[in-house]
């Protein structure tokens, strides 16, 4: 069995944190969707992935943005990544649940740290024509979340 850590590392018992580990999902519409929940309020995050899920609201791909149309209210590219969105409810709901496994209150939680790393690449071959063979390589993923909890006056 494989073992595995965080990139984080826990500075105190007012935080829950949780992974996926190998999603098969793109990492480039994982690391975007991260990056537009960062720091938000959990019941925000939620909205925004409902949001996104629903097609109500795209996601701008500021880093990886090549030969991304732009969207309608958005300044810029973007996407509606719906796999990544779905995919990384879940793990905000399992984020959620350790925390109130730790007694943690769901209202004043806020995602404090979110990444995603490249997971392990699924090699695959499509056969062409005249013997020929393409390479179709998947990529897959790692996510973690850690959420934390803070008073109303923080904000």
């Amino acid at each position: 069995m494989p073992t595995w850590g965080y990139s984080y590392a826990a500075q105190g018992e007012k935080e829950a944190m949780a992974s996926g580990r190998d999603l098969r999902v793109s990492f480039k519409e994982m690391v975007e969707l991260l990056r537009e929940i960062r720091g938000k309020k959990l019941s925000e995050a939620y909205n925004i992935l409902d949001d996104v899920i629903a097609l109500r609201r795209a996601i701008p791909f500021r880093r990886y943005n090549g030969g991304v149309p732009h969207r309608k209210g958005i300044s810029g590219a973007g996407r509606y990544p719906v796999k990544a969105a779905k995919l990384l409810k879940k793990i905000l709901k399992s984020a959620e649940h350790n925390a109130m496994n730790k007694d943690l209150d769901p209202d004043n939680l806020y995602v404090k740290h979110a990444a995603a790393q490249m997971g392990m690449k699924l090699r695959r071959f499509f056969p062409r024509a005249y013997g020929r063979a393409t390479p179709k390589i998947e990529q897959m993923v790692h996510v973690e979340i850690v959420l934390e909890e803070r008073e109303e006056s923080e904000e």
